[in-house]
């Protein structure tokens, strides 16, 4: 009886949530505790946010189909949540993780995520997404590998290595940078890039055997700078972009923006010794470099006082966009079904609507602010997925962002734009801003198919990839360009779309995506679950009695 009462609670829970995912498939279970902790990323102590005492996060393993049971326990000093970068959360927005889905997990409490990867392969990584939680730590991989019966397009590699890039303010705590944007103010640049965490030169290190070819997983996990990543010496052959295997073209570096993860094999072909691997900002008004040492194993030479020298291209945006037009989907290899890629005819399919999507910058009531098509977004007291499922009145309004940009100046809103259930849509993300920005979009990932310098017109749709355009959740547009993008809204739920500039979407540059359906069905989307945390006006909400 006493095992009972300890242990029986918990488990009608974890039956519970297990209800809402597929019984079928394998689950891996996880236990993580978040707290604060000194972290040494330029080798003296600053505050950083840990996951089990780590930084970054531990990497999560997973296989196509697996459903992932996450207990996060919350021992900060605020609220806190996860989010799952990349990961498509079929029918189920409820477990995104951010503001506009989930109710935040108060300090000293504890939450359960269960998500099921379905129909998923390839690199991505998770983060925090409230306040500016993202600055301090608390982020990690996550790697979805193919079922053993699925061909992959390229033989096992001898190992498997994940590397988490990005830019960080060595000077200034995360409640510091909220601070300075909750008064109105822009932030300063960051001062350092880190690799996996290390931001002093050469302080970390990978060893490798001549002969043999390694896989490496990169995201840019960073707040705002395009990252370049190169090894000296060594040529990497792209295979995978946020889910989709590509064309296996070669490249000496790679343009990685913020948000988005790459997958690479690299073949240790040359002379015995240490070469550096280097990390450095793109597009920026200060140079940031970093690097880390592939160390062969037999080798008698360590890396010289000049290795940083051999930095990425020069910042020609030219170069850049020749890059991302050239990485594209390899039709004949199969994704996380047996079925090729190229099986899915996206050119074919008519578009139902076309979004044009521009970002501004202004002052408002003498605070900075950014917004898209006019709109800066402010949050509700109560998250907008409980609003809707509850049918809470006066939280947001459907088509309270305009599909075109107006102009006219910035209003703040709880922007949500509608969007039915099955249609197939066109984005174009038009900038008219000298910097580079990246775009993401929960719950999805669609088809990059073009982009270009200027200003979109109907004619750019003559310069559209319709055959092999890669299909990605983050994509980049240059400055002064415009991308464009095909989506096939086929996922119900309220989902997010963000600048990965994470202070601008602090200050407005996001809105959400509601996709609808009208039939109300279990096939289309899960209920809400029996332990989400419920805030604001859904805390008095009954929630559906889900039995297992």
């Amino acid at each position: 009886m006493g095992w009972c009462l300890k242990y029986c609670g918990l488990w009608a829970m974890m039956m519970t949530i297990i209800s809402l995912v597929q019984a079928e498939d394998p689950y891996r279970f996880f236990d993580w505790r978040v707290t604060y902790g000194n972290i040494y990323p330029l080798g003296i102590p600053q505050r950083g946010i840990l996951i089990n005492g780590q930084f970054p996060g531990p990497e999560i393993y997973s296989v196509t189909n697996d459903n992932l049971i996450i207990n996060v326990h919350n021992d900060l000093d605020e609220p806190f949540l996860l989010s799952w970068n990349g990961v498509q959360l079929r029918k189920n927005s409820y477990q995104d993780g951010v503001y506009g889905t989930t109710c935040p997990i108060p300090p000293g409490k504890n939450y359960t995520y269960a998500i099921q990867v379905k129909d998923q392969i390839g690199s991505f990584f998770y983060f925090p997404s409230l306040a500016f939680h993202k600055a301090a730590g608390g982020f990690g991989g996550l790697r979805i590998l193919s079922r053993p019966r699925i061909p992959v397009p390229f033989p096992e590699p001898a190992g498997d290595f994940t590397f988490l890039i990005g830019d960080w303010y060595s000077h200034h705590d995360h409640k510091n940078l909220k601070a300075i944007l909750d008064r109105g103010h822009r932030l300063p640049l960051p001062d350092k890039v880190l690799i996996n965490g290390h931001g002093v030169n050469f302080s970390s290190s990978l060893t490798v055997d001549k002969g043999k070819t390694y896989r490496f997983r990169i995201s840019n996990v960073g707040l705002q700078h395009s990252l370049n990543f190169k090894i000296v010496d060594h040529q990497m052959k792209l295979v995978e972009v946020e889910g989709t295997h590509t064309i296996q073209s070669m490249y000496s570096s790679l343009d990685i923006h913020v948000g988005q993860s790459y997958s690479v094999l690299v073949t240790m072909d040359q002379p015995e010794k240490d070469y550096s691997i280097v990390v450095s900002t793109r597009f920026a008004a200060k140079k940031l470099v970093v690097g880390s040492t592939l160390h062969y194993s037999n080798s008698r030479q360590s890396i010289s006082s000049n290795s940083l020298s051999a930095r990425g291209p020069a910042d020609e945006l030219d170069w850049s966009i020749k890059q991302a037009r050239s990485i594209r989907t390899n039709l004949t290899a199969s994704g996380p079904r047996p079925n090729p890629q190229g099986s899915y005819h996206y050119g074919l399919i008519n578009i139902s609507r076309t979004l044009v999507l521009e970002s501004s910058a202004a002052l408002v009531k003498r605070k900075q602010r950014y917004a898209i098509n006019g709109v800066s977004f402010v949050h509700s007291d109560t998250p907008l997925k409980l609003a809707d499922y509850f049918n809470i009145k006066g939280v947001f309004k459907v088509g309270s962002i305009p599909d075109q940009p107006r102009r006219g100046g910035i209003r703040l809103d709880t922007a949500v734009m509608g969007a039915n259930h099955r249609a197939f849509i066109e984005i174009v993300f038009q900038n008219r801003e000298k910097i580079v920005q990246s775009y993401h979009l929960d719950g999805y990932s669609f088809w990059v198919v073009g982009m270009d310098r200027g200003t979109w017109s109907h004619a750019s749709r003559r310069e559209y990839n319709l055959m092999d355009a890669v299909s990605r959740s983050t994509t980049q547009v240059y400055p002064e360009s415009w991308t464009a993008v095909y989506v096939a809204l086929d996922n119900v739920g309220m989902w997010n779309l963000r600048s990965e500039f994470w202070a601008r979407q602090y200050l407005g540059q996001q809105f959400y995506l509601r996709v609808y359906s009208p039939v109300h069905s279990l096939r289309d989307e899960y209920l809400v679950p029996n332990n989400a945390l419920l805030c604001g006006r859904a805390s008095n909400m009954k929630r559906p009695i889900i039995t297992p």
